[in-house]
């Protein structure tokens, strides 16, 4: 019996988004289980389950998803479902993306960025159901991936349709429909949220940034490395550093401009009257590219380079309270089907063969890994852990003079 001033304890069954978003104790990364050259390639249920141990094991406990058409998403949850169903000290939750298109998005017709895809309607009641169907694990939804971006030339939309569903689902929780504690938002491109052009410092932007529970904004120094170079390139300055040097200063210079890129997403809110969490659902580094980032280009992509990477966003993001859905988990080689080398296919942490990237390295070495496979393959390391072996394949970043010759 309890005396008359003791309370029952509360039993907490599952923690909300706003307990985990921020948590450096809740990792957070993009992920993305499809192994084929195809999305008609499902991975299963017992691939998804494998993968979440996986993850679990390297601390992760909150995974990103991107779109509730094909099938990966719903099995996903089920897969969740189950592992907490067989380890009551499983955890696992999930930021649902629901995919937004503009009229005629990928279908060779002329994009018509002023009308939204009839699609997008049935896309957000799958993920309202989704949500209800598993409270306990979808904490966050997800309006659209890099959906207002005007470079996303083949489906974006303005910012009023991403603010119509926004409302929409803030709605259903008022209404009771969805659960109170569910938070909204959209993910998109830092300059999409205003830290860039002002061209997109609208009315109905304003609206948005009031209307969601925080701001998840992505950056992408890696593809600034060609876009944008300036930051990248070694200055004269640096040219009599050693190659290690000049390769540790580029690193420095991206971090810090994955950080600006953040900041000025959160003092454009602020300029709003606005307060809320900005975090990052996006950044990540390709390992390999014989394109823009490889050695014809900026020169940006290796496993040293996005190792180093992964090291100083998550010990900022950590320290900051900023939740950093790394992307990516695993690689995906449909991303680029039609190019083994594109730097699309190779942006995860751990890739095709099972192998931990030397960003990873060091869980391999403190045996988290034991016993986990994937595909049958147990987690190993790249080059067979020989550093040396993967520095012979580090290249120095472009520098001023030949990204002014290449003008």
């Amino acid at each position: 019996m309890l005396g008359c001033n003791q309370q029952p304890k509360k039993v907490v069954l599952y923690k909300t988004a706003a307990e985990i978003l921020g948590n450096p104790n809740y990792l957070a990364i993009s992920y993305g289980g499809y192994r084929q050259k195809s999305r008609d390639i499902q991975p299963t249920i017992s691939q998804l389950k494998e993968d979440m141990k996986i993850l679990a094991a390297m601390g992760v406990k909150i995974l990103r998803t991107y779109n509730i058409q094909l099938q990966q998403a719903p099995n996903l949850l089920k897969a969740i479902s189950e592992l907490k169903a067989e380890d009551k000290n499983f955890e696992m939750y999930v930021m649902l993306g629901a995919w937004i298109d503009c009229e005629n998005a990928w279908t060779g017709l002329e994009p018509n960025h002023e009308v939204e895809s009839q699609q997008n309607a049935g896309e957000i009641d799958r993920a309202v159901a989704l949500a209800q169907a598993y409270p306990d694990i979808v904490k966050i939804i997800a309006v659209g991936n890099e959906a207002m971006v005007r470079w996303a030339t083949s489906y974006f939309v303005r910012p009023n349709v991403v603010l119509k569903w926004v409302n929409h689902l803030q709605d259903l929780k008022k209404s009771g429909e969805l659960s109170e504690d569910l938070w909204i938002t959209s993910s998109d491109d830092f300059s999409s949220w205003g830290g860039g052009d002002p061209s997109y410092h609208t009315q109905d932007l304003e609206n948005l940034i009031k209307a969601v529970d925080y701001i998840s904004m992505h950056t992408y120094p890696m593809h600034n490395s060609h876009y944008n170079p300036e930051f990248w390139a070694v200055p004269e300055n640096e040219f009599e550093l050693s190659d290690t040097e000049k390769i540790e200063a580029a690193m420095q210079r991206a971090f810090q401009f994955a950080k600006a890129q953040h900041d000025s997403v959160s003092n454009y809110m602020k300029s709003l009257g606005v307060n809320k969490p900005v975090h990052i659902g996006e950044t990540g580094w390709a390992t390999l590219s014989n394109g823009h980032y490889g050695e014809k280009g900026s020169r940006a992509t290796d496993e040293y380079k996005s190792g180093r990477y992964y090291q100083l966003i998550r010990n900022w993001t950590n320290k900051a309270n900023i939740s950093c859905f790394y992307f990516e988990a695993f690689d995906e080689q449909w991303k680029d089907a039609h190019n083994a080398l594109g730097s699309e296919n190779h942006f995860g942490l751990i890739n095709l063969k099972g192998q931990a990237k030397y960003a990873l390295w060091s869980l391999v070495d403190k045996g988290i890994f034991k016993g986990l496979t994937r595909d049958g393959q147990p987690i190993t390391k790249t080059y067979n852990g020989d550093k040396d072996a993967l520095m012979e394949h580090v290249l120095t970043p472009i520098t001023i003079g030949e990204i002014m010759a290449n003008r």
